[in-house]
């Protein structure tokens, strides 16, 4: 059984991340879907509700676990018996942080793999804070996020 585990913020979980959540599912057994602790980043959302809207967004996932996780991803993957890390690609941009990730997480623990996907060309421009700017300056964000995720963002934005 392979286990992969697709760490982030989340803030809110938007159709890029359920794209790659798609695509990793048919690449693993087993998707760890991990809401990552970042003191350095105050959300919209708390974890809880995080959480919750990932496993809302995105019921029929085979395999798929969503949890929230705190301290090196590398830690995290071993006691989770993780084989490899997810990583979404949009940009060059992207590709030079998550390379430097990459490199480091191999360097921590030469056994975890990182697999980097690329969403689909209708939300590889898409971004947690992107999806909040519009949604926070009234435009239709329909397109952008499931339902769920739509009405909690109305809620919270208010």
């Amino acid at each position: 059984m392979k286990t992969a585990i697709y760490p982030g913020s989340f803030d809110p979980v938007h159709n890029g991340h359920i794209d790659v959540i798609e695509r990793a599912s048919k690449l693993c057994d087993r998707i760890i879907v991990a809401v990552a602790v970042n003191s350095a980043k105050s959300g919209l959302f708390s974890m809880e509700e995080r959480v919750e809207l990932i496993r809302l967004a995105v019921p029929d996932v085979k395999g798929l676990e969503v949890t929230s996780f705190d301290g090196l991803l590398v830690d995290f993957a071993r006691r989770e018996n993780a084989d490899a890390v997810i990583r979404g690609l949009r940009a060059v941009s992207d590709f030079e942080y998550e390379f430097q990730m990459a490199l480091m997480n191999r360097s921590l623990d030469e056994n975890l793999e990182t697999i980097f996907l690329v969403p689909s060309q209708e939300s590889i421009y898409l971004s947690s804070r992107i999806v909040k700017e519009v949604a926070n300056l009234g435009g239709n964000i329909d397109r952008f996020v499931p339902a769920v995720v739509r009405e909690a963002l109305i809620k919270k934005m208010g």
